[in-house]
């Protein structure tokens, strides 16, 4: 087993990959010398990601490279190279060069102190547009609002984990994965580590807004059941204001003859409708969860691997 390994999940990421190389390689040597394991996972690339990554891998024992049959996604790539790491410690890192390598050596010095998990906490958000950096800013307040886990605001991925950790979550089978949500609930001891993230080395983002907005799901989804419950509440309210419009009616009839009372009626109709259509939706997000995981299909498939064997031979 290695001291350090580092799991990198890649997507379009051929621009990257040379300078990501040079860098991880460099805070691996200066961290922990010769004993690291890169994991290069790519998830289904249209480019050349894939090229790239088995002459990358030529040159270097270290690298470790997997080949995705299709693309997975960014949780269920990262998932893969989690699976292929050998390391006592375990450091997460997406390919684009936006959380720096470079600050590997002080998240080491953090985790001596007894933390299970050392997680980068974002203070600003280089090159990112005002959108995405107030979406996501919204998206971690309700998140932490509706969660039953205290999953740190401001927090991607980019997280060292010890080997116990890696393994608890190695035991976890969901497939709609939040993954820092995940290596969170586990409850091991954990310590934060604020950083300035910096813009895309190269190329674009690969989480659009649709992607984003599933995220959101698979992190509400997977952490919360409130939503549901928000359902009981609002209906509760519902019942309760149509006893107190039914009492009104009455006395109005009563009182005053009935009127047509089109334009009531419509209201509270399309009300009723609209509310009603987002609790089913809510009620179907659930059961589609279900739904995927009772299949209990594998999480990815590989179809090409390389520099197994040759780290094999090597002992790491």
């Amino acid at each position: 087993m290695t001291a350090l390994s580092v799991a990198i999940p890649c997507y379009n990421e051929t621009e990257n990959l040379s300078e990501l190389h040079r860098r991880v390689t460099a805070a691996c040597r200066a961290s922990v010398g010769e004993s690291y394991q890169i994991v290069l996972v790519n998830d289904g690339s249209t480019d050349k990601t894939w090229d790239t990554i088995r002459n990358l891998a030529a040159a270097d024992h270290h690298i470790l490279g997997a080949n995705l049959s299709r693309n997975h996604g960014h949780q269920l790539a990262l998932t893969a190279a989690l699976s292929y790491c050998q390391g006592e410690r375990v450091l997460i890192l997406d390919a684009d060069l936006q959380d720096p390598p470079e600050l590997l050596p002080e998240m080491l010095r953090l985790m001596e102190s007894g933390a299970d998990i050392v997680y980068g906490q974002r203070r600003s958000r280089a090159g990112e547009p005002l959108l995405k950096r107030t979406t996501a800013a919204l998206f971690y307040r309700v998140l932490e609002k509706l969660s039953d886990v205290s999953i740190p605001r401001d927090t991607g991925d980019f997280q060292l984990i010890t080997r116990r950790v890696l393994d608890v979550l190695q035991s976890m089978p969901e497939r709609q994965r939040f993954i820092r949500g995940m290596i969170a609930w586990t409850g091991f001891s954990s310590v934060r580590m604020p950083y300035d993230r910096a813009p895309r080395f190269a190329g674009h983002t690969h989480y659009p807004f649709r992607r984003m907005v599933t995220l959101a799901l698979d992190a509400i989804t997977s952490f919360s059941i409130r939503p549901l419950r928000v359902g009981l509440y609002l209906g509760a309210f519902l019942c309760a204001l149509a006893v107190v419009l039914i009492v009104l009616t009455l006395i109005w009839w009563i009182v005053f003859k009935p009127l047509s009372g089109w334009t009531s009626l419509m209201i509270v109709f399309l009300l009723i409708g609209g509310v009603q259509t987002i609790l089913l939706g809510l009620i179907g997000e659930y059961l589609s969860r279900l739904y995927l995981e009772a299949k209990n299909r594998p999480l990815f498939v590989v179809s090409e691997l390389v520099n197994v064997e040759a780290r094999k031979q090597r002992g790491v």
